[in-house]
């Protein structure tokens, strides 16, 4: 049988020759099988057998399509089609995904594991399985649970790798006693207890040891304070001068304010403390009042006229 059509085509495949036709002569795309590589002007003998794609491996029926292949065998043999050929024993069987190896001891066999093997024990002598490492010992799971044979290296003093020398036996800033701290909870003051440690911060943030420390004025004001203090009070009928605030008002009497302050005096050469403390340098004020004078809120112009004195003041001379 001759054939001769512009849609053949051919391909050498294991030394012989594959053709595929699609004239529509013959109604559909045929595969055929050729007895010789002949080639001339297009000439082949084609065999009357139809060659396919897809054959089943239990039966004697061919497919073009793998998809055909695969529902035939799910109804005629009752199983997934096996896809897969393993690369181990050469078995086919089927996967949901691209896999190598039919079963684990095919995997291991191909990889050079042999699984689990059988030993005894080193510590009770109990038979049991493992899988091979190159860690020492060997030892059953109930010896390893209970933990009695490990030596856990020891962690403390001198033998602990963080060990910077333990307590520090050190003597208390304010009283003296001694106390034991950890390097860690050293700090420049040591204090052995809260009492101590308030006195300790009475007195180290009074005078120049407060953040807020402008210099002299606030320790004792000395002789004359109390006499002229309360010859102020007097003179200025216990009551703000600025706003009129009275005793009963405030709680309490006026704080009574120099107008130079007492730092003045004591920072100025030639001078004392005790010099602020004269009649024309103070003046009654509610707390309210004190305050805005400290900050300069009050001139000490105006301060002098609340109390009518034109004096000159002391620092100024």
């Amino acid at each position: 049988m001759a054939h001769r059509c512009r849609h053949l085509r051919y391909k050498y495949e294991n030394g012989s020759v594959q053709a595929e036709c699609s004239a529509p002569s013959l109604g559909s795309k045929q595969r055929f099988g050729l007895s010789c590589p002949a080639r001339g002007a297009g000439l082949f003998t084609v065999l009357a057998i139809p060659m396919t794609d897809y054959a089943c491996p239990d039966c004697d029926r061919d497919y073009e399509a793998k998809s055909q292949l695969k529902i035939h065998y799910n109804h005629r043999h009752d199983g997934p089609f096996p896809e897969y050929e393993c690369e181990a024993c050469g078995e086919r069987f089927h996967a949901s995904f691209d896999r190598k190896y039919c079963s684990t001891p095919c995997r291991q066999d191909a990889s050079g594991r042999t699984g689990k093997v059988s030993t005894s024990c080193d510590r009770c002598g109990t038979e049991f399985e493992y899988y091979p490492s190159e860690k020492e010992g060997l030892y059953c799971s109930d010896c390893v649970k209970a933990g009695d044979w490990r030596s856990p290296p020891s962690l403390s003093s001198e033998d602990n790798p963080q060990w910077k020398g333990g307590k520090r036996v050190l003597a208390c800033d304010v009283c003296g006693e001694t106390v034991e701290r950890y390097p860690s909870n050293v700090n420049d003051t040591v204090v052995c207890s809260e009492t101590c440690r308030r006195k300790w911060l009475s007195e180290s943030f009074t005078g120049e040891g407060h953040p807020n420390w402008e210099g002299g004025g606030n320790e004792s004001y000395g002789t004359g304070w109390n006499d002229v203090r309360r010859r102020a009070l007097e003179r200025d009928d216990h009551q703000c001068v600025r706003c009129g605030a009275t005793t009963d008002d405030i709680g309490r009497n006026p704080d009574v304010h120099h107008i130079v302050p007492v730092r003045w005096f004591i920072e100025s050469d030639g001078h004392t403390k005790t010099d602020a403390h004269f009649l024309e340098n103070v003046i009654s004020l509610c707390i309210a009042c004190h305050r805005k004078a400290d900050h300069g809120k009050i001139s000490k112009q105006r301060l002098r006229s609340l109390i009518g004195s034109g004096s000159t003041d002391p620092a100024d001379g």
